[in-house]
């Protein structure tokens, strides 16, 4: 299948939410035309204790689909106390391997900063605790972010969700033991920033996502995003970095089960 320089394609989509309800009536044919496009793993990660139960029974009911579970911090008004009691009862589940989507977002528009934080911490805590790399959401809270994380050097570490801080932060969460999810920002040319500081770090470093529904990639605004679009995400990847194709490809792929546990877990 004719896919620019992404080849026949061997992906992992480490970042997608497939149990939203936009996707119940296309789910098996989203599915299949991912697959047919080469993106043989997916990890979803859980937004709400309201829809921990219904993201597990997708994610049991279709094959290489997995789930973390979390507290997303733009939801922080949902959360309450027992949330957190639920959480640390179904991280005991083998089939999460995650903790996530969890996080700081001090974008201008976001509030419950404080709660934010206690949320946040609680989440790292069962985390370090269940030995589980975390999925984390991060909007104008990089440093108070990097300061926790320095407290409890998670192991495993996890993934930045659509990072698009520095260069010196990257290396920060690097040196942590993170790598940095890359999706449909990258696509757009005005992104030039990102472009170059995903271009210089190492290739270890980096593993692809979607964020699908959301962050739909340049020339698909508008629509709703899906995993099958992850090939055009490392298409404009492989033109930016030096690795050739195949290499940059099985090291994103070797990333992602290394970074995530995966080993165990794959089929």
């Amino acid at each position: 299948m004719e896919r620019g320089v992404s080849g026949s394609g061997r992906f992992m989509d480490t970042h997608c939410h497939l149990d939203f309800s936009l996707f119940d009536s296309c789910r098996e044919e989203l599915l299949f035309t991912a697959r047919a496009k080469g993106v043989e793993a997916i990890v979803v990660p859980g937004v709400d204790s309201e829809r921990w139960l219904r993201q597990l029974s997708v994610c049991r009911t279709y094959s290489s689909v997995y789930p973390a579970l979390g507290l997303h911090p733009c939801f922080i008004e949902k959360h309450n106390k027992n949330d957190l009691l639920q959480l640390e009862k179904l991280l005991q589940e083998d089939d999460v391997v995650a903790v996530g989507e969890i996080g700081l977002d001090f974008w201008p528009s976001s509030s419950l900063h404080d709660s934010q934080v206690e949320y946040f911490e609680s989440q790292l805590e069962l985390a370090a605790e269940y030995e589980l790399p975390v999925l984390l959401h991060v909007r104008k809270a990089h440093d108070q972010v990097l300061k926790r994380l320095r407290r409890l050097q998670l192991k495993p570490g996890g993934v930045v969700h659509a990072f698009s801080g520095s260069y010196q932060q990257a290396k920060q969460y690097i040196e942590l033991g993170f790598c940095l999810g890359v999706g449909g920002a990258l696509t757009y040319e005005r992104a030039k920033r990102l472009r170059k500081v995903v271009a210089s770090l190492p290739l270890s470093a980096l593993v692809l996502e979607t964020d699908a529904p959301d962050m739909p990639l340049a020339g698909l605004q508008g629509m709703p995003n899906r995993p099958e679009n992850l090939p055009l995400v490392f298409d404009v990847l492989a033109s930016l970095r030096v690795e050739s194709a195949e290499e940059l490809m099985r090291g994103l792929w070797d990333n992602s089960v290394r970074v995530l546990a995966l080993e165990s877990h794959l089929e």
